[in-house]
């Protein structure tokens, strides 16, 4: 037989687009459109609906950027179409290629009920089926005109990214408002030829299930009459019954499908607007679930859930209803899908808390999975977290966005840096928008890794970014591949239900150990350095505030402050959203961020304040406390203590022979060279000294910054290629102050300004390096380089509740990848007996690199911080303006001193007048074990709830002291629930006996006699 594919393939595709698509609504009538634009940011619904419109036709321009138009449609069914199904099609203006990143609207009745969403690919409202005829349509629909910030051209700089740069001109030309007859028959039939079409583009040429699919199309398109499509479609279904019935191979790959609609909670819009998304989607899934009883939704991220109980109850009545139904499934357990590189240890922690709490209290549900389809990457401290929140599961899908190595599983255990195992999958269709194409459900099936021991997989299939969900395509197509022979089978079901398959079929799945990074996204860790900061400060604030004010609250009877640290909790973490700390939001959403979080501070501070008052005594007296917040003893002050201290003596300053200054006190001799450069820095004791021959550190460095796309997530490797050194000075003074003795030190480059203080303190074996940088540059990317006379072929990064190592070489491309790497408060590099830390306060970036030196073939490895880039999309001004960190070099330091370090440069002490000082209310006596949280309890019940972890990588033996009056003592997960099987800790007065294994986390819940 003639190979005459291409033939009825083109055909195909001709006829689908031009005939029997267009045949679904075969009739149609105009409807009345009135609108009235809302001033201003959108009003509530009733003033909405009673606003006064005006009259607008079908190819009006409407909508200024982040505007909110009200539509008012009417109509009347025509008698003609009695008996038949009718439908309202509102076309904004859409391009169907952009669900979710563009003009989005909610559809109401006039007594203010929302209808369902419209979006690009959900244009449709049902107004009957059947109709009576003559029946009158009038709907409300409050659409918001978003501009378009990824187009077509991605990546251009824009103004749009803000409402107060953005403009007033009209984005969207109003294209279709119509009644129309829908013709389910003619609809079924694009479904089946959709379907078999694109499966058959999947099959083997040799195979012959391809060619009997080819043949009963060839047939099914003889069938239909194309000037009577409607007419014929019922003859050209027929046609293809027999291959649609034809059951899958018992071998065929299985896919749970799970309803979905990944919405980002902020990102090329604002926070405000995703509550609207929220709404929108959630109206649609609830409709759809209504219609389609096989079908399942899932959604995710407890505040998205929030808002619409907040702002939209009339939608949560629906979905809360849904939820009870077991169809409708509140997903991962976290408040937000945030980032994980970049989260300290309780905020990651605090995720989860808030996120499973909210999802037990409003529907009684326990989740077993944590959901993070589009995080950039994955923490190696996260697996216990998981763990000690209740959950046994992860969800992931952005691992496929690596751009060097591809992952070698799709479904694993995911071994965390305590030992702790996760039962990991990552999703073969390689997307979290699945459509049901047939090209994504064969890429599924073809990609699975785990083929002959596993036989599941998982798609998430919905529009998401932006939102959407599922349409009633993808459902109609799934029902059609249900059991299709050639295809993967096709079936709705929860994450439960997928995962307990999963887990079942494959007990021996491979392990994967250390952290899931991601080969892509790695500036993510830099850009946006106020949002980053903010982060930072508002985490050791929160931290200050629970523990000041439990001891204030056990010792003096300070009322704690439950409400308000619950709602800066989540705010906090709302902000830690994986498009919102990573810098990769329009403008809009880093210049909000920047006012809540200095909203946060001021708030936590007076929290801090007040209880640090209330512990102080006679604040009148003439006495001064140091409070030291911080997990170590520092000047004498015990950790989560307050006392009387006394300065300690100060350092040396003296000239350089050769140009610049000497600082010595006693402890470490740094010189700095005429250049500001630090070119030494010895560590007296060892004798030992720190900077590489012939180099210098403190060396600031400037790169061109223009990665191939994704400004604000990527730094292309080939950044390296061209460096700037900045050693050209326009002052160098020394200075003295309080003990302390130091250098000032500036340099003007490009349109930029930078000042740093290097200082030595007394008692203190490290060099503090104050930055201040007035940035003005554009793609270009700033980092501090630190050249160490050190041999290590690792190096050890901070991560949540301990640290993971990293080789500095790259032998492989695995180890290449990771140019550009996540660290928390401190980098650590190491000799056998001897290291350095740096230690930062708020920065993540950095990257460490080493090299053989010709003249004494010794090794330098060189850690550089990153500060500051200068990426123009989303946000055409990122990091424009003044930024100060503080970092610190710290030689001969252990990693426990490094530990120690990191938290000291985050949690500054705090002088309060006072005569009276203050005992801590829990102590250890093991500086290798870290107290990272005391608090009150969240039930208000008065418990002190003590969260403690290994900090050094070795086993550890502890006392923790109470400085309270012990009751009942219970180990408890994160949400202070009792551990089931927990062993109960040895008392030993008003104590507990521990051992802890390297890294472990523990919780405990004492009562209060």
């Amino acid at each position: 037989m003639h190979d005459d594919r291409s033939l009825v393939e083109a055909r195909l595709k001709r006829v689908l687009d031009e005939r029997i698509r267009p045949a679904v609504y075969p009739e149609s009538v105009p409807l009345d459109v009135n609108v009235w634009i809302a001033p201003g940011e959108p009003v509530p619904v009733a003033e909405g609906l009673a606003g006064p419109a005006v009259p607008i036709a079908v190819g009006d321009r409407w909508g200024a950027p982040w505007g909110t138009s009200w539509f008012r449609v009417s109509g009347t069914v025509p008698q003609a179409w009695a008996g038949r199904t009718v439908e309202a099609l509102l076309d904004l203006g859409f391009d169907e290629n952009m669900p979710g990143f563009q003009c989005e609207g909610l559809v109401y009745r006039p007594d203010g009920t929302p209808v369902k969403g419209l979006n690009p690919r959900n244009q449709w409202v049902r107004v009957g089926a059947p109709v009576a005829g003559g029946e009158e349509v009038l709907l409300h629909i409050e659409a918001a005109s978003n501009p378009v910030i990824l187009d077509y051209h991605p990546f251009l700089p824009t103004r749009l990214g803000d409402k107060e740069t953005s403009g007033s001109e009209p984005q969207y030309t109003l294209a279709r408002m119509d009644l129309a007859l829908f013709d389910e028959n003619v609809w079924n039939l694009v479904q089946d030829l959709e379907v078999l079409g694109e499966l058959m583009q999947e099959l083997p040429v040799d195979g012959a299930r391809r060619w009997d699919l080819l043949r009963a199309i060839g047939r099914a398109l003889d069938a239909l009459d194309l000037q009577d499509v409607n007419g014929t479609a019922a003859a050209a279904r027929a046609e293809l019954a027999d291959v649609l019935a034809t059951p899958a191979e018992p071998s065929a790959h299985r896919i749970s499908a799970v309803g979905h609609a990944h919405i980002d909670s902020a990102w090329l819009w604002p926070l405000r607007e995703t509550v609207r998304k929220v709404a929108r989607t959630t109206s649609n899934m609830t409709a759809l679930l209504e219609d389609e009883p096989d079908f399942v939704f899932a959604m995710s991220q407890a505040q998205q859930f929030a808002w619409i109980k907040e702002h939209r109850p009339e939608v949560y009545a629906k979905v809360k209803k849904a939820v009870a139904d077991g169809r409708f499934v509140p997903s991962g357990g976290m408040w937000v899908e945030s980032d994980t590189n970049m989260p300290g240890s309780e905020a990651m922690a605090r995720q989860f808390v808030h996120g499973k709490r909210f999802f037990l209290d409003e529907f009684g549900i326990e989740n077993d999975e944590a959901w993070l389809p589009d995080t950039f990457g994955f923490a190696a401290g996260l697996p216990q977290i998981i763990k000690a929140a209740g959950s046994k599961w992860l969800l992931t899908q952005k691992i496929s966005w690596s751009q060097t190595n591809k992952f070698p599983h799709h479904t694993f255990q995911w071994e965390g840096i305590d030992g702790t195992r996760i039962f990991t999958h990552f999703p073969p269709v390689d997307t979290y928008n699945c459509s049901m194409k047939g090209s994504e459900v064969a890429h599924a099936a073809k990609n699975f890794k785990d083929k002959g021991v596993a036989q599941h997989s998982l798609a998430p299939s919905g529009w998401g970014d932006g939102g959407g969900g599922t349409t009633r395509e993808m459902i109609a197509k799934a029902a059609r591949m249900r059991s299709l022979e050639g295809s993967a089978t096709v079936k709705w079901e929860t994450p439960t239900d997928f995962f307990t398959k999963a887990e079942a079929e494959y007990p021996n799945a491979p392990v994967w150990v250390g952290e899931l990074y991601l080969e892509l996204h790695r500036a993510t860790l830099t850009s946006q350095a106020k949002t980053k900061q903010g982060n930072r400060r508002s985490e050791h604030l929160l931290r200050e505030a629970e523990m000041w004010a439990a001891t204030a609250a056990v010792r003096t009877g300070f009322p704690y402050p439950y409400g308000k640290l619950d709602r800066i909790w989540k705010t906090v973490l709302l902000h830690q959203f994986h498009d919102i700390l990573p810098g990769s939001s329009i403008a809009w959403v880093h210049r909000e961020a920047e006012k809540t979080y200095a909203a946060v501070a001021e708030e936590l501070n007076g929290i801090v304040d007040a209880a640090q008052h209330a512990l102080a005594g006679d604040t009148a007296a003439e006495g001064t406390l140091l409070f030291n917040s911080a997990p170590h003893t520092r000047g004498g002050v015990p950790a989560g203590g307050a006392a009387a201290v006394t300065a300690g003596s100060g350092g040396q300053l003296a000239p350089r022979e050769a140009g610049g200054h000497v600082l010595d006190n006693g402890l470490l001799r740094v010189e700095i060279d005429g250049r500001g450069l630090v070119v030494s820095a010895f560590d007296i004791g060892a004798e030992r000294e720190t900077v590489a021959p012939g180099q210098a550190a403190n060396l600031l460095q400037i790169h061109p910054d223009f990665p191939n796309m994704w400004d604000a997530w990527d730094v292309d490797a080939f950044y390296r290629n061209t460096v700037t050194d900045l050693t050209d000075l326009d002052e160098l003074t020394p200075v003295k102050d309080d003990g302390s003795v130091g250098v000032r030190i500036v340099r003007n480059f490009g349109d930029s300004k930078v000042t740093q203080l290097l200082t030595l303190s007394p008692g203190a074996k490290r060099l503090d390096i104050d930055t201040e940088v007035d940035w003005h540059e554009t793609e270009k990317f700033l980092k501090a380089a630190f050249p160490l006379d050190i041999h290590a072929e690792r190096y050890a990064s901070e991560t949540q509740f301990g640290h993971f190592y990293r080789a500095t070489h790259t032998n492989t491309s695995w180890e290449a990848a990771k140019f550009e790497a996540c660290n928390h408060r401190f980098v650590h590099v190491e000799e056998p007996g001897w290291g350095v830390a740096l230690v930062n306060d708020s920065t993540y970036g950095h990257d460490v690199t080493r090299t053989v030196r010709d003249s004494d073939a010794g090794t330098t490895t060189t850690v550089r911080v990153s500060l500051l880039r200068a990426p123009r999309f989303p946000d055409p001004e990122t990091d424009q303006g003044l930024h100060r960190f503080r970092h610190a070099l710290v030689p001969g330091a252990t990693i426990g001193d490094a530990v120690r370090e990191g938290f000291r440069i985050n949690l500054p002490e705090r002088r309060v007048a006072g005569d009276r000082a203050v005992a801590p209310l829990v102590t250890v006596d093991n500086d290798a074990v870290v107290v990272s949280a005391v608090k009150l309890a969240d039930d208000a019940s008065g418990d002190v709830v003590v969260r403690l972890y290994e900090s050094t990588g070795g086993r550890a033996k502890v006392r923790l002291g109470a400085g309270f009056e012990l009751g009942d003592l219970v180990a408890t997960d994160l949400l202070e629930r009792p551990l089931a099987g927990a062993t109960v800790p040895e008392r030993a007065g008003d104590g507990v006996h521990l051992t802890l294994r390297p890294f472990e986390l523990i919780t405990l819940r004492f009562g209060r006699s």
